[in-house]
């Protein structure tokens, strides 16, 4: 390979208001110990009733292309993944864009739930490794919170809003080393938002039937989900020549603890090399593995030559992984 695609600099946003799980039992017949227990979440961000997945996207971009050392003209290519956008259309990238005052780049948004980010990775990487841009913004942001039903304790629990970014450009020597990206329709009504779309509109009947609120069948999800990680990381090592025991960090989606725990066991990789934070931040869909890389490059746990691989699934079905070497 002439030239990997390498991350460049990273940044996040999470809004200022925290919601602890002592707070929804409150409003939701909920306790601190059941949630938990049954996801390892304790807190979670939430945003307020004026913030729009361009204002956490934009925040996180600009600290992005600061660490990067790169400016706003030097961006080619501006992607956006999110499933909770600033409105159908236009597309939140080109919001994104106008506001950092990109000028004569594309921005597309990608819209694969919680894989993402890793969505938005390889096509930067594709990008990148043709030679067709040297430059690309990528950010995974959601707030999915603007769209749970806060009476409903089996999903209102599970979700934060926040935003992660990523500088991506060409290195001759690290980089990614290789992504694995899938999807089955079948499972789409496992995690969905029914209304809103062509399909069903926006109306007084859907709302009255509560079909604008995110729908979770979680036990589905819990088994899909450490099957599908599982099975695609390993094909992503495989593809590299690599085996788990050269893998020094794993960033999974930030789902849920018991998946993590779950993918795990079947990886036999110990908890102790996985990067987890979803206790403090809880399922913010794109934005939890750029996060999740963000805080762990900070705090010095990952450092140069550390081979890290980032796995995710999200409604879709939609499942990635991307090795590096970073």
């Amino acid at each position: 390979m002439s030239q990997y695609a390498r991350i460049l600099g990273t940044g996040i946003c999470l809004p200022e208001r925290v919601v602890t799980n002592k707070d929804l039992e409150k409003i939701v017949s909920t306790s601190d110990e059941w949630i938990r227990e049954r996801t390892g979440v304790v807190e979670r961000r939430v945003s307020d009733a004026d913030t729009a997945a361009s204002d956490l996207a934009v925040v996180a971009a600009t600290e992005a292309m600061d660490r990067a050392g790169v400016t706003p003209d030097e961006i080619e290519a501006v992607l956006v993944a999110t499933i909770t956008p600033d409105q159908i259309f236009p597309a939140t990238a080109c919001i994104v864009q106008h506001r950092l005052g990109i000028k004569n780049a594309m921005a597309v948004d990608l819209s694969a739930a919680c894989t993402g980010f890793l969505y938005a990775l390889s096509v930067a990487q594709a990008y990148v490794e043709s030679g067709r841009y040297r430059r690309i913004l990528a950010i995974g942001v959601d707030l999915l919170t603007k769209t749970v039903d806060w009476g409903d304790r089996a999903t209102c629990v599970l979700f934060g809003d926040g935003a992660g970014a990523a500088v991506i450009g060409p290195d001759p020597d690290n980089g990614v080393l290789h992504t694995i990206l899938g999807a089955d329709g079948q499972y789409g009504d496992l995690i969905i938002q029914r209304a809103g779309g062509s399909r069903i509109p926006i109306s007084r009947e859907a709302i009255d039937a509560g079909h604008h609120y995110i729908q979770v069948k979680g036990r589905e999800v819990y088994r899909h989900a450490v099957t599908v990680m599982t099975s695609v990381a390993l094909d992503c090592l495989k593809h590299c020549g690599l085996s788990k025991d050269d893998i020094r960090w794993l960033i999974p989606h930030q789902a849920n603890l018991r998946i993590i725990e779950g993918v795990s066991e079947r990886l036999e990789i110990p908890m102790e090399r996985f990067v987890v934070n979803v206790q403090k931040y809880a399922n913010t869909s794109a934005a939890t593995i750029p996060i999740a890389l963000h805080e762990a490059i900070l705090d010095g746990r990952i450092v140069k030559g550390d081979i890290v691989l980032m796995v995710s699934f999200g409604s879709g079905l939609t499942w990635g992984a991307s090795v590096m070497r970073f």
